[in-house]
């Protein structure tokens, strides 16, 4: 597997959660195609990746980096 590059990286539960997927969108909406965004949790994010399904279908690639028991990463690319 080729190393990846990330332009940013969001540790979830450092963020407050009535604003968590608001922030994690606009820095999504940010990227330049291409580019990958880190996200780290404490569970698996899938009602996220569901969101991103929903509101930018087509326009990301997900991908598992690390799948708990304890941390959750994953690699969101923009296409």
């Amino acid at each position: 597997m080729k190393e990846m590059t990330f332009k940013a990286k969001i540790n979830a539960p450092d963020i407050e959660p009535k604003i968590r997927h608001p922030r994690i969108f606009d820095t999504f909406d940010n990227l330049e195609d291409g580019e990958t965004l880190e996200l780290t949790n404490d569970h698996d994010p899938r009602p996220l990746h569901y969101q991103f399904m929903m509101e930018r279908e087509g326009k990301f690639e997900w991908s598992y980096l690390e799948e708990g028991p304890d941390i959750w990463r994953v690699a969101i690319t923009k296409r």
